[in-house]
């Protein structure tokens, strides 16, 4: 659930108004209005970033395969701007009371495995992709009883994080900023028995573990994978899409095989693999909902690289 933030102090005061700007224009119109116009600003953007719109292209060509011609191509870039600006304006809008509406439009998948998982108290640890709006999932998951603690990027300045952090909580979600000590805070919850939600598809601290990933090789996050190994909670692949007519649905997979074999790096690099193969199913159902803009593979580093050089 990273938000990316800028590192310079006088950008950083702007984007958290802005946030705040954006956040309440949203709220303020009727949920068909709100999406029609985050899709239409999600479409802006891509059109006026031309750089970023050549990583996402580069990224979703992995997703898609070598046989996608160009135009299938500029079609689901074009699409994945439109869905990641309706995301904000989704998450933007989010109150608790909202639960009862989006039940009318909801669907889940695989509950049977959360549910089983949290009642042995054993921890649970479902592992996502940054694909549809999976907030709605956490609003779903406390509903039932079954309250989780997510990682997000510490982000400048402060208030940011605190706003991002209070609007999360108050939608039933714990949010712990990501620092050298998460992994033990982590740990804690996990032995309790709780339950984490972790975005799996992107290797933001830059201390992952190599893995193919959509036919390349590049590093995705062990976190998920250790946790698992050190505690022994239940690790879950899982996502939430939005589904046509403004319908979400929730798809929650079988627990992966987590025991000891041999060193717990090897075991970690085995059961990341393993993950990365169930986030690409995920993935695939809705390519155009991948909300990941950076580069995601050393080849993809290197083209937005090139790119930058020729301007």
């Amino acid at each position: 659930m990273a938000v990316e933030g800028r590192t310079s102090r006088a950008p950083n005061r702007g984007a958290y108004a802005r946030y705040r700007l954006g956040a309440a224009l949203f709220r303020s119109l009727p949920r068909p209005a709100a999406l029609l116009l985050g899709g239409n600003l999600g479409l802006l953007a891509g059109v006026l970033d031309r750089a970023q719109r050549g990583v996402v292209a580069d990224n979703l060509a992995h997703v898609l395969g070598k046989d996608a011609s160009p135009a299938k191509l500029a079609q689901t870039v074009r699409r994945a701007y439109v869905a990641y600006g309706r995301y904000w304006a989704e998450a933007a809008r989010l109150r608790p009371g909202d639960l009862a509406m989006f039940e009318r439009s909801w669907s889940i998948e695989g509950s049977e495995h959360l549910f089983q998982a949290y009642k042995e108290r054993k921890g649970v640890i479902l592992a996502l992709p940054h694909v549809g709006t999976w907030e709605i999932g956490g609003m779903w998951s406390a509903s039932v009883g079954v309250p989780l603690t997510a990682v997000a990027e510490r982000l400048q300045p402060e208030a940011l994080f605190d706003w991002f952090a209070a609007e999360r909580r108050a939608l039933g979600i714990e949010v712990l900023a990501l620092n050298p000590h998460v992994a033990t805070e982590l740990t804690t919850i996990l032995r309790s028995g709780g339950a984490v939600a972790l975005l799996s598809d992107r290797d933001v601290a830059g201390d992952g573990v190599e893995v193919d990933f959509f036919g390349e090789r590049t590093r995705l996050p062990a976190g998920p994978a250790v946790l698992a190994l050190r505690t022994g909670a239940a690790l879950l692949p899982c996502a939430v899409l939005e589904a046509p007519g403004r319908q979400h649905r929730a798809i929650i997979c079988a627990p992966l095989a987590v025991e000891r074999v041999g060193r717990l790096r090897e075991d970690a690099v085995r059961i990341t693999q393993e993950l990365a193969h169930e986030l690409e199913t995920l993935i695939r159902r809705h390519p155009e909902q991948w909300h990941v803009f950076q580069p995601n593979w050393p080849s993809v580093k290197s083209a937005a690289a090139r790119r930058t050089k020729r301007r």
